[in-house]
């Protein structure tokens, strides 16, 4: 999975705004490829859960179409755990093409992980963050 190192610095950034609750967002691009974040508001307003709006899922939507691409994903802050997915991560998670990327505030710096979840497994992608 390829990311562009301003989407990993903006997911970054909404995480550390949001915190001690949970941020989360949209991310946008095509294929194996994720090219702009869209944040979202968080309806669970919760450090250890979230739910994006839906309003801002649609407009995330809205976005991608205009400029030929997709929601390839959604992103999600961890503010006191690891990067990794949690069973309720893995529950909630209805699409397996659909990439998930978790920020993690919980140590010295930010982690940040990427996964896909299949047949109720969180699979973990290499991560490749440049322009």
């Amino acid at each position: 999975m390829r990311v562009c190192p301003a989407v990993v610095d903006a997911i970054v950034e909404h995480a550390r705004r949001e915190r001690p609750l949970e941020c989360c967002g949209l991310l946008i691009g095509t294929g194996d490829e994720v090219v702009e974040s869209h944040p979202a508001r968080n309806l669970e307003e919760s450090a250890v859960r979230y739910r994006v709006d839906p309003v801002d899922h649609f407009k995330a939507i809205r976005v991608a179409r205009a400029r030929g691409l997709a929601v390839v994903g959604a992103y999600h802050s961890h503010p006191r755990t690891a990067a990794e997915a949690s069973p309720t991560d893995i529950r909630e998670a209805n699409d397996p093409d659909f990439v998930h990327i978790i920020v993690s505030l919980a140590g010295a710096g930010p982690d940040v992980a990427a996964f896909r979840v299949q047949d109720g497994r969180a699979i973990r992608l290499a991560l490749t963050i440049d322009a």
